[in-house]
Formats: C-alpha cells, structure tokens, sequence
C-alpha cells in the first residue's frame, strides 16, 4: 500500500475516535480529533464552551490546528489516518449559519485527502458529555452538512457500515 493520508468524517459520536483508536491499535499512525484540546484549553482559560461562545475564534483554531495535523501527516512514511478534516470546519460554520473568511475556503482546495471514510450517524452508540454537547438530531445534521460540503470539495465518501469496530476496521483496510 503506498503512503496516503485518509480520513475519517462523521457527526457527533459515530463511532470514529473508537475507530481511530483501533487503527492504533492495529498498528497504523493516527492522528486525533482536536477539537476536543481546543475546547480543554479554553476552558483553562475560563470560557466554558468556547464554539458556542466565539465560534470563529474556535474554527480558526481548529483550521490551523488541522493544517498542522496535514502537513504533518505529509511528513510521515507510512500512511496516516486522521479523525476529521480541514473541510470540517466549514461544514460545522455552515451548520451554524456563520460566515467565514475565504482563507477557509482556500484550506480546503489546497490540501486535499486521498480518501475519506465517512461513518453516518447512529442513534444505538450516540452519547453526549461536556464536549459534545450536540442533540443526536443535530449530529443528523451535522452530517448531512459535511456530506455537502466533502461532496462540493471534489470528494467520494465512502461509507463505513454500523457494524462492530473490528468490521469497521476491516472494512477500511479493504477498501484502501
């Protein structure tokens, strides 16, 4: 298998940290989602829920956070698994209905993923906790936001069945 970086899309609690962590497991590089040490971080600095606070501050953060993430990923020898994407940014701003500067815009077309495993939303592993603060019918449409904008940035989504990780994993693996 040549050197790619892929990655794994989704909406609130689909199961992709979970999957991210047993393609760990198995071996392979991965990188986490980051949204997660942006949220810790402002929270140290007393802003509870900084994306509900100053989502632009929060997506700018994020944005710069996964073109570190890619650039890095660039870097490695062996393929790289990542959990979400630069274009996730824009599709949870679009979600928001905030606008955004073009330099979002310009992320997504300049780096660009070799494939992307999309995981869609289910109910039966859904959980919420103090980051994840989404209803599930708003990770529904979360999701629905991030197949439009991965679909208008030139990407076929691949989606990954609801099935246990170990076939999940080895769905992936099979269709790389």
């Amino acid at each position: 298998m040549n050197k790619k970086i892929i990655l794994l899309i989704g909406g609130p609690s689909s199961g992709k940290t979970t999957l991210i962590n047993h393609l760990e497991e198995e071996g392979y590089i991965c990188y986490p989602e980051i949204s997660r040490e942006v949220t810790l971080k402002a929270r140290e600095q007393g802003i509870d829920q900084l994306f509900l606070t100053n989502p632009m501050l929060f997506s700018e953060m994020l944005l710069d956070g996964r073109i570190e993430q890619f650039e890095n990923a660039l870097k490695e020898e062996k393929t790289v698994f990542i959990d979400r994407g630069i274009p996730d940014v824009v599709a949870y701003m679009d979600f928001i209905g905030d606008t955004y500067p073009e330099k979002f815009i310009e992320a997504c077309k300049k780096y660009k993923y070799d494939k992307i495993f999309l995981l869609p939303p289910w109910e039966e592993i859904y959980t919420s906790d103090s980051e994840r603060y989404e209803s599930y019918e708003q990770a529904m449409q979360i999701h629905d936001f991030l197949v439009d904008t991965y679909t208008k940035y030139g990407y076929d989504l691949i989606e990954i069945p609801k099935v246990s990780v170990e076939n999940r994993y080895q769905f992936i693996i099979d269709h790389l």
